[in-house]
Parts: C-alpha cells; structure tokens; sequence
C-alpha cells in the first residue's frame, strides 16, 4: 500500500472474494451460490479502510484527517475485541459456522489477517509521512526524545517525578512476580534489564504498565518551547526515564506493547437477574482471551515471541507497528491545539419555523407531525418534548427505551423530574447496549432512585427501538404523543451523527407504541399492530412482501433503502428477484454489504453506495416506489439477522406526503453525491465518486448542511 491520494480502493486492495459465475444462456442463476455473497467481516474491514481514505482527503481540515485515522484505530480495536473474537471462539470450542459466502472461520480470519495487515501498515505510513508532516508545517509538532531541548528534557523529567513516578507500578518478571494479567488495550512496555536489585535477584524483564489515568499526550508548556503547539507522548517521557523505574540496575531496552482482548459479553436467557449478571460480566471484560498484539517494530524478535507465548497468539496476530501502538488516543490533538482554522468550521442546527413559532411542543405536534434530520436540525425539539411533558400537569405518564442516551443528559434529568412530580413514568434500558453497559446501569439506578419504573426489555432480545409515549389529557379526553427515531437518545451522538426524528400524536400510531410498550413491559402474546412494523414479529416479513410487491411491477418498480449494514440472506434473496424483475434498486449502505451488485442476470439493475463523511450516516431509510404512490419508512433497524430476527425494532411510515418527498429529497442528495460516495463494483472493490470533467462537486452532506442550516 502507498500514501498516494488514490481514489480507487482497487480489487489488488480488497479482500479476496470470489468471481461471479458465467452461466450459459437461458440457465437459472442459483440465488443461493456462495460466489452471490460477500463476507460480512472482510466487508466490516473494507468500510474501516474507507475511514482510513478519508485522511488522505485534503478537503477535510488537517486535524479532521488526523481524527479519521484515529477512528480508523478505534474501529479495528471493535473488529478485533468482538468480530475477530467470535471467529476465534467458533474455533475454540469446535463451533464453526459457514456463513452464506462459504468461507470457514480459519479462511475468514486467515484473510483479515491479510488484509488489515496491510491497512495498519499503510494507516502508519499515512501518519508518518502524510499527516505528522502537514502537521509540522503548520507549526504543530510531536517533539520526539531526540529533539527534546534541555529547557524542555528538564521540563519533562520533572513531569516525570511529580506526575507519572508516583502511580506507575513496574513489575519485574521472577518467580514471585508471574506475569501480569494486563487490561485490554492499555498501553504497557516490556523492559529488558541488566544486573541485580537490592534484594539480590536477578531478573532480565520487567513489565510497565501505563497508568491509564495519564494523558497518552502532553502539551509542553511554551516557556520551553520556540514558537507553535508542542506535543509530546507519555510513552516517549517513559521511554526517556524508564531506568529511574529499576534503579542501580541497567536498562538495555525499553518496547511498546498492546494486547486486545475478546470483549464480547455472553449471558444466558435464562437469567434470574439481568443486571447483576451484567455487572459480573462486565469484570471479564477486561481481561478476555487475548486477540491481536500491537508491538512496536523495534521490539526484538526474542521479546515479540516471548508476549506471543505468553498470550497464546501466533505470528497472524501480531502487529508491529512504526509508532505509537494507541493511536486513538491521538483524538486528544484537537482539545490541546487551538488551531480553529484546522478542524470544521462550527454551525449552528436550525430548528424548524413550526417549532419555533409555539410556545408549546404539544401545540406544534397537533398543528402537523414533525421530521427533523439530525444534526443539521436541532435535537433540543426533542429534549423540549420531554422536559415540558415532565411539567405539564395534564401529562399523566412518559415512556421511553434509552439505548444509549448518557447518565448526565438532559433528557435522564427530564424523565428523572416528571417521576418526582408525580407523573408515571417507565424507562425501558437496553442494559445491553455494547460498550455502554457499565454507563447503562448507573443510569438505571439514577432513575430508579428518582421513582422511574425501570425494566429492562426482554432477555435475548435487545431493545434497540427509540420510541417515547407522552400520555396527556386534552378537553376531557386521554391523547398520545409520540417520537419515533432512527438514532439513540444521545444529545452528543445527535452532533455527529445523521439521523431522523419523528413526531406525531396519530392515534393509530399512538396505539402502536402503547402496544409495543406493554409487550416491553409485561407478557403476553404479540398484539396486532396497525402501522408499524415491529421485530422479531412482522417487519422483516412486511420489507419482503413490499420488495416483492415492487418485482411485480417490473421495470415500473423503484426501491431505494439506506441502511448501516446488509447482511440478511433472505433479504438479499429478494432484492435480487426484484433486480431480476426489472426494479431499480438504489442501496446507500454505510458499511457492510453482503449483496454483490452489478452482476449480470443477477444484479445488474442493483447500485451499492457508501457515503463517507464529516458526519456518520445512521439513518435508516425504506423508500417503495409503489407505481407513483410511494410508500416511505424511517426504522431503528438495518438489514442485519440480528437487527430483524432477533431485537426490538420498529420502522414507521411517513403518511405525510410532504414529509415523504422531504424524505425522497434527501435521499436523492445522496444518490447524487460525486465525491464523498463510494460505489461497489461486482467483484467486492469501492471506488470514490468522482466529478465528470465540468462537473461540480457535490458532496451529499455539504448540500445538506447548506440546505438545513444555511451556513456549509
């Protein structure tokens, strides 16, 4: 791999994936051919390489670009804890399962070895040669040990003493000192020694672990320095004094390593107590079977085999890297610069003139139902929603599911103050949610202390719907109000991510979302639902029967979805006798894709996009021509088993018919997307959209942020 501003992310780059088939003239295509699929983990890298891409891409500001690649690191450290985990724990217990593209688990993980190997190696050289030095001519530096002037060697040895001495806990490998059992990911270094301590041992390693409490980057302070924004790395300042860690003893080599681990939580169904299994689930986590090793490239060959032995991993898991080996902690940059001029210019979400003209959210909610597109309208309608609902005294009850949402938001603080006014109010906490489990069950006890009813959904079935039911008492007589949204109850994620909020008080709806709460909340058989379509129970049989509703019209059909990932087969299937049929069929898929467009008799009529930006696309969007009639629908759910088979899911349908074309508009900005869109071509490559010569530029989210916002 090279740095060169490449767009194409050729076949030679792209995981390995077999050929479609020529079929002889007349013969049936067998939809169920492994050559018809692509793997779902090797499709997982590719969108993660796609990330990487954008740090070569100088329409993003400098710092920008720094913070994708460390995005890059933050999503291979996912795909490793839990993708690559679950592939190796098939192995381990003799659970191999083939997956619709035919591939065995050993042949998977042989080709993400492969493949990320040689992203990881390119992500170092982007940093090395692309980005640290972009960065030097803006007068930012990462002053390495070798540069230190003494002004700033003094300044770092005394940081040394009073800030890192104190809390570092080195740890000589002997008898009584067996090897540590190091938390996932953290920072540590392997010393090799010389001589003998106080107590006459005599040992030739050492283990340091980083304190994880310290800054993996420390700004020096300009009284030592000559002029610009000066950064220095912890582990640097460790490398430099690592013998005042073993003194009288001699350090002859002092080496970067990083472990990750199998994070990937298992609870059985048939648990007496979700949350305290939780909780002790959440200790393992730390410590799980280890996965990959990070060393950096200078480390001896005897000290790499040694941490391979150790951790029982081979030579296909290793990594050695030119550099830091915790990349995402370089995010940092951003909040110990101020360089403005570098990162995104700031804009400000707009909030609908309807919303703004009423005092009342109730009152503009009763006028016309709501859509907002996150972030370039505002998510405070949303918070607004629940903070007046919790003072109103004609509000009688609020419920909510929370997946991800934060301990300390507002919208916790509004259902925790209606609860203590009086009003019944029900949490349903996805305590599951993965990586913000710790984070989920404090929320749950905050609430709880508060008066909230909390339930936890239904074991085995994640709650990953985001639904709130407002009960309010208008003119003698009970009305619901009701959001529905694509993305969490996460004021922060609702910055950086694009997703679509609903409002409405439709009685059917309303009634649908009662349902839902009380299959949540108590047991019971699944109720009849009217316009929803909800998972486990009819959304992925109702998806089928319209895609097949849209075949029967032949080239008159029109499909158009937006989803985060497709891998489900049965889906798939359909889309291709749609495609078969003559429907054209638009996909704006973020990340994987299992389908194989573009294949003659097969795929031909299917065209795959991901849009890869400023912002991560997360809205999840059903569009159905319908022969003029279009039927439109907003979801939690993409086109994934887990998401459809086995979650809580609802997708809800825009019967506005101006929202609908809002919605239409939108997704055609993205179908129009020249530079910031990546195509999939039929033997599993992306390549970037480019402008036509005298073509302008147009980049979906730019369009959109000049269209909602006023201010690109």
């Amino acid at each position: 791999m090279t740095t060169e501003t490449a767009k194409n992310l050729t076949a030679e780059d792209s995981p390995t994936v077999p050929a479609p088939m020529d079929l002889p003239a007349g013969e049936e295509i067998n939809l169920d051919a492994s050559e018809n699929y692509f793997n779902r983990e090797l499709s997982q890298l590719q969108f993660n390489y796609r990330v990487l891409k954008q740090a070569l891409d100088s329409t993003h500001p400098l710092i920008n670009r720094l913070i994708f690649c460390c995005i890059f690191s933050s999503n291979m450290d996912e795909f490793f804890e839990i993708r690559v985990a679950g592939l190796r724990q098939q192995m381990k217990y003799g659970r191999e399962a083939v997956g619709v593209d035919g591939m065995m688990p050993d042949e998977v993980l042989a080709e993400i070895s492969r493949v990320a190997h040689d992203y990881i190696h390119e992500q170092y050289d982007i940093l090395n040669n692309v980005l640290i030095p972009e960065m030097e001519r803006e007068n930012i530096h990462f002053v390495r040990r070798r540069e230190w002037t003494p002004q700033q060697a003094e300044w770092v040895r005394n940081y040394f003493e009073d800030e890192i001495l104190p809390v570092v806990s080195p740890i000589g490998l002997d008898p009584s000192h067996p090897f540590p059992r190091l938390v996932n990911k953290s920072l540590n270094f392997i010393v090799e020694l010389d001589g003998k301590d106080a107590f006459g041992r005599e040992t030739g390693m050492a283990i340091v672990p980083a304190p994880r409490s310290l800054p993996r980057l420390v700004r020096l302070p300009d009284e030592v320095c000559d002029g610009g924004e000066n950064l220095v790395f912890l582990s640097s300042m460790i490398h430099a004094h690592a013998d005042e860690l073993f003194p009288g003893m001699e350090v002859k080599g002092c080496y970067q390593f990083r472990l990750t681990r199998n994070a990937d939580l298992e609870l059985e169904d048939d648990l007496e107590d979700l949350a305290s299994a939780l909780r002790g689930e959440l200790l393992s986590r730390r410590f799980g079977d280890g996965v990959r090793l990070e060393v950096a490239d200078n480390c001896p060959e005897e000290l790499v085999q040694f941490l391979l032995t150790e951790f029982g991993l081979t030579e296909r898991d290793l990594y050695q890297v030119h550099g830091p080996v915790n990349l995402t902690r370089l995010m940092a940059v951003s909040g110990l610069v101020d360089r403005p001029d570098l990162t995104y210019s700031g804009f400000s979400p707009s909030i609908p003139k309807q919303i703004r003209s009423k005092d009342s959210m109730f009152d503009a909610i009763r006028k016309q139902p709501i859509l907002l597109l996150h972030p370039y309208e505002n998510f405070s309608p949303v918070v607004d929603l629940l903070r007046q609902a919790a003072k109103d005294p004609q509000v009688l009850a609020i419920r909510q599911t929370l997946y991800r949402t934060g301990v300390d938001s507002e919208i916790v603080e509004a259902l925790a103050d209606a609860a203590r006014r009086g009003k019944e109010v029900t949490a349903v906490i996805e305590l599951r949610a993965r990586f913000s489990e710790a984070e989920n069950l404090e929320l749950a006890s905050r609430l709880q202390e508060a008066g909230v009813i909390v339930v936890y959904g239904v074991v085995g079935y994640k709650t990953h719907a985001k639904m709130i039911l407002i009960v309010r008492r208008e003119e003698g007589r009970l009305r619901r109000y009701v959001h529905l949204g694509t993305g969490n109850y996460h004021a922060g994620n609702a910055r950086l991510y694009t997703d679509y909020s609903f409002m409405t008080c439709d009685e059917s709806i309303g009634d649908d979302v009662n349902k839902l709460f009380q299959q949540l909340t108590g047991m019971g058989k699944a109720l009849k639902i009217k316009k929803l379509f909800h998972a486990p129970f009819t959304m992925h049989k109702r998806i089928l029967s319209l895609i097949e509703r849209e075949a029967e019209l032949g080239e008159n059909g029109r499909i158009i979805f937006k989803f985060n990932a497709l891998t489900e087969p049965r889906l798939i299937k359909t889309l291709y006798r749609a495609s078969q049929a003559g429907v054209k069929i638009d996909l704006i898929i973020r990340g994987i894709c299992c389908l194989r467009p573009g294949v003659p008799g097969l795929s031909e009529n299917i065209q795959v996009r991901s849009i890869i930006g400023r912002f991560l696309e997360h809205t999840r969007v059903y569009y159905f021509g319908n022969n003029g009639r279009p039927d439109v629908y907003c979801s939690s759910a993409d086109g994934m088993e887990r998401n459809l088979m086995n979650r809580v899911e609802t997708a809800f349908p825009l019967d506005d018919a101006s929202l609908a074309a809002r919605v239409r508009e939108d997704l055609d900005t993205y179908l129009a997307d020249n530079c910031q869109s990546w195509l999939l071509q039929s033997d599993g490559s992306y390549v970037q959209s480019q402008p036509v010569e005298g073509e302008e530029r147009f980049a979906s989210q730019l369009v959109l942020l000049d269209r909602l916002t006023g201010k690109p």
